[in-house]
Order: C-alpha cells, then sequence, then structure tokens
C-alpha cells in the first residue's frame, strides 16, 4: 500500500470517519510506531498502527450488511444505559458501523459497514441520498396535511425548513415519504408541527438498498454489484 495520511488510513481501516479520526488524533489516542501521531502525517505498510490499544490495519475486504433494526434496539457504540444495541445483534466476524441512526421507538433498515469514507458519504445529507420510510400516525391523513409535508415544513425549535420530499398516502393512518436529508428525529419534528404525531416508523430503503424480507433482528450481506454502486453513487 503508497503512503496515505493517517485520517483516511484510520477510514481504510473501518476504524471510524476521516473526520472522526481526526477527533481521535486530535485527542491523542492513536499511536504510530509507538508514538502519539501528529495530524497530517502520513503512513504505509510498514507502519504500527494502534487507536486505544488496539492495532488496526487495511487488509479487509469492504463489507456493507443491510441490517433489520428491531424496536427497542438503540443505535449507539457505546451506551452503558441501553437495553440492547446494534452489535447485540450483529455477530459479524468483521467490526461494522452503522450508517444513520434509527431511534430506539423506530425499526427498518440499516446499513453497516467497515469503510469510514463509505458511511460519512452515505451520510451526508448535501450528498441528497434517499431514504424511504413508512409510517404511522395517530389520526387520519388529509391531502393538507400530505402538501404541507412535501413542501416543506418549518421546525422551529431546530430554526429551518426541510427540503421538499415525496409523499404518498398508503391508507387512512399510513404514508410513504422519501427524504433527501438527515435531519434529526426529522420525520417525528415535521409530524408534530403539522398537529400529529408518529405512532410507528419503518425505514424500508436507504439509496437503491431495501429492507427486502429481512425480519427484526436479521442482516445479510450485499453482494459486490452493489457495494460498488454504493461507492459510485456517493463519488467514493
Amino acid at each position: 500500500m503508497e503512503q496515505m495520511r493517517l485520517n483516511k488510513y484510520l477510514a481504510h481501516c473501518g476504524v471510524c470517519s476521516r473526520r472522526d479520526a481526526d477527533k481521535l488524533i486530535e485527542k491523542g489516542q492513536v499511536l504510530v510506531n509507538g508514538r502519539t501521531a501528529l495530524p497530517g502525517m502520513a503512513v504505509g505498510d510498514e507502519d504500527e498502527v494502534l487507536v486505544s490499544g488496539r492495532q488496526v490495519s487495511p487488509g479487509q475486504e469492504t463489507v456493507v450488511l443491510a441490517f433489520h433494526k428491531p424496536l427497542g434496539v438503540t443505535c449507539t457504540e457505546r451506551d452503558r444505559h441501553a437495553e440492547r444495541i446494534v452489535s447485540d445483534l450483529v455477530d459479524y466476524p468483521v467490526r461494522v458501523t452503522y450508517a444513520g441512526r434509527l431511534d430506539k421507538d423506530s425499526e427498518g433498515l440499516l446499513l453497516l459497514s467497515n469503510d469510514g469514507d463509505l458511511i460519512q458519504a452515505m451520510m451526508k445529507g448535501a450528498n441528497r441520498h434517499e431514504k424511504e420510510y413508512l409510517v404511522r400516525v395517530n389520526k387520519e391523513i388529509t391531502p393538507e396535511f400530505l402538501e404541507k409535508l412535501a413542501g416543506g415544513v418549518y421546525l422551529e425549535e431546530l430554526d429551518i425548513t426541510t427540503r421538499e420530499c415525496r409523499v404518498e398516502q398508503v391508507n387512512r393512518y399510513t404514508f410513504r415519504m422519501v427524504l433527501t436529508q438527515g435531519v434529526n428525529r426529522q420525520i417525528k419534528r415535521m409530524c408534530r408541527a403539522c398537529d400529529y404525531h408518529v405512532r410507528a416508523l419503518k425505514r424500508v430503503r436507504v439509496m437503491h438498498v431495501t429492507l427486502g424480507d429481512l425480519k427484526p433482528g436479521e442482516y445479510r450481506e450485499l453482494d459486490r454489484e452493489d457495494v460498488e454502486r454504493l461507492y459510485r453513487d456517493c463519488g467514493l
């Protein structure tokens, strides 16, 4: 492997994104050949790189998993108060990290990968990657409600107006929504601003990857064609 910047190297090893790698380096949690790493330094095959005392290397092929996150499972790396976290359910030999969290009381498709750069690119709101949801609310849906969601909703607590999105009614209480941004708890905030409350939320698609027939708690490994398409669509 040719020399590469340390933050890119850590992302390539699946440790985290480049941005988070920079934070680890700044905190002094990365050692190169026994010495505290410096921002911007380059490393190669001959260097020993440790993150929080654990040696890392880029010898692994990129893995992307489609996981059906069940209700009650927390998206987190470390949370001693969480009853169940994603890593409790995904028993995979390679360390993977999720892209785009789902709330504990939401379920559906979660993509996991050992490539930090891919995760960062999938999560970046500026890339406008599509995420599709099925949403059930507490009262009967009206055309006015759907029109307001589709046109963008002002969220007072964040002082932003959401992007236009695609919305389609499924039944009296359920609609399908396709978003291209990643505001925290966006759908619940949008519905609340329209005097509705979300009763159930399920993510069924991220970019071109669908949930399919995965049952809660199950995962599947994406084939090479799907992974390559993710890289292309993310500009990597």
